[in-house]
């Protein structure tokens, strides 16, 4: 399946069936799928090759789409993720006890961005939901920056859909929510 664009419908339905997608992100194709489905991750996890306890990423476009996982922010802290979402900061956020170990694998912190991007804002949108967020390679491959790239990696197991990586060299940065600090660069 690959489509240019692709209505809320469809997008809801494969995501609900456990679907995994390819999408473009701000820096390469990231593979997604409803975070709540736990096979849907683990079949991510099994073509990516990386392990559980790692944790994985979440996009949203807005906080509301993520705050079922995660200790209740105050409207102050709530505008901080927003002013940061175009500078790609993904956040490790303390999380609620109901957090699956699934995403957030051995850490009491799960992976946050709110996304500027204007494709992947768009998909979390029309999913009416935050997406799983992983780059699109096998672990410690080069991520594929393509819709071709995606189609060779993964086949019919993906719907990878078409669009355009963004013009970032790097994936996005990683921060302690806590304290600022700099997990990855």
């Amino acid at each position: 399946m690959s489509h240019t664009s692709i209505s809320s419908r469809l997008l809801k339905a494969h995501l609900k069936r456990g679907g995994l997608i390819a999408y473009p992100t701000e820096s390469c194709y990231g593979l997604g799928c409803d975070p709540a489905n736990r096979r849907a991750v683990q079949r991510i996890l099994k073509l990516k090759q990386r392990p559980q306890h790692k944790g994985l990423i979440l996009i949203a476009a807005h906080y509301r789409q993520v705050a079922r996982y995660l200790q209740p922010l105050t409207p102050a802290d709530q505008d901080r993720m927003v002013n940061d979402e175009t500078q790609a900061i993904t956040y490790l956020m303390p999380v609620l006890p109901s957090c699956p170990r699934w995403l957030r694998g051995k850490h009491e912190t799960l992976a946050v961005r709110l996304t500027a991007f204007p494709f992947a804002r768009q998909l979390c949108r029309s999913a009416d939901s935050a997406l799983v967020s992983t780059s699109a390679n096998r672990s410690g491959m080069r991520p594929a920056k393509t819709h071709a790239e995606c189609r060779r990696l993964f086949g019919k197991k993906v719907w990878v859909l078409r669009g355009r990586v963004g013009k970032r060299r790097q994936p996005s940065t990683i921060r302690a929510w806590a304290d600022g600090r700099i997990v990855r660069k």
